[in-house]
């Protein structure tokens, strides 16, 4: 087993920057006298294979160099190998991505200099995992996932990342116009909810959708998911509350309902229709879709 963090870099982020954010980050490393070994990522979900391959070697530090996607799939390869418990592994962050969500929840920098800081002091938190199990896949998620509108703005956002920070603004309105709001029936503490809305969210950590706050936040390891169902809002409802969107003033809304579960199953009663599933800003599917937590999974390296 080796002590030395082992870094999954995504050459990717950095909004075309990378390269001189890479010998920034690696001079800081340096500076700082981390032991370290990389390996660049070079197809989508190649994070899964590298931490494997990582745990496999006997490495537990692993630092995700990336943004919310880097992390999402880092996190996926550690809950789906099998040789160590999930809690055993640390995982800090370098911040190169657009949205950048998750860190907002523990007040992580996206300054390198600072970020790299915060791993050398090695401050830890274990955290929640959520997990989503849908008819022909599943998959692991560490800060919020939603079925609806906010997987239609997913969807969307892949094809305007080009845009920087812009593009959640763009997807989020093309979402308003172009997406048709269905019908859910989810199971939630032991009882049925039937109701047609913009979208289901159920988060662990506090941010999403480029610093908006949808869920009623608790805490990222008490056991429960913060969910949320946003009924039939309209774009004027969503103008007019625009600035509630961001403090988290919007779960008050008389059209939004919040709740507490360690568990739901949602189903569209239009299973044919295509109802995108996201987890992370990353997209995982679409139809029927049950969620669990696993307690206190992973340890994450995190500003005190």
């Amino acid at each position: 087993m080796t002590k030395s963090w082992f870094l999954i870099v995504n050459p990717t982020a950095g909004n075309g920057n990378f390269n001189k954010l890479w010998l920034e980050i690696k001079h800081e490393l340096k500076i700082q006298q981390i032991e370290y070994s990389f390996v660049l990522t070079n197809y989508h979900k190649h994070e899964i294979d590298l931490v494997h391959e990582a745990i496999n070697k006997g490495y537990k530090h692993i630092i995700s160099v990336g943004g919310d996607g880097t992390l999402h799939h880092i996190i996926n390869g550690i809950m789906t190998q099998n040789e160590v418990e999930s809690n055993q592994i640390t995982v800090g962050i370098i911040p190169l991505g657009t949205g950048n969500d998750w860190i907002k929840t523990y007040n992580i920098s996206k300054n390198i200099k600072e970020a790299i800081l915060l791993i050398k002091k090695e401050n830890t938190v274990y955290q929640d995992i959520g997990f989503l199990q849908l008819k022909n896949t599943s998959a692991y998620f560490n800060n919020v996932a939603g079925i609806g509108y906010d997987g239609y703005v997913v969807n969307k956002l892949n094809k305007l990342k080009r845009f920087g920070p812009v593009a959640y603004l763009l997807s989020g309105i093309a979402g308003l116009i172009f997406y048709k709001k269905t019908t859910f029936t989810i199971a939630i503490n032991n009882q049925i909810v039937s109701t047609k809305c913009l979208m289901t969210l159920f988060g662990i950590c506090k941010y999403s959708g480029g610093g908006m706050q949808l869920t009623n936040y608790k805490s990222p390891n008490d056991g429960l998911l913060d969910v949320s169902i946003v009924k039939n809002l309209t774009f004027l409802n969503l103008l007019f509350n625009l600035p509630k969107l961001y403090n988290g003033l919007i779960t008050k809304h008389k059209k939004v309902n919040t709740y507490l579960s360690n568990e739901l199953l949602i189903t569209p009663q239009n299973i044919e229709q295509s109802i995108y599933i996201q987890a992370d800003g990353e997209l995982i599917g679409t139809g029927k879709v049950k969620v669990t937590l696993c307690k206190e999974a992973i340890r994450f390296v995190i500003n005190s």
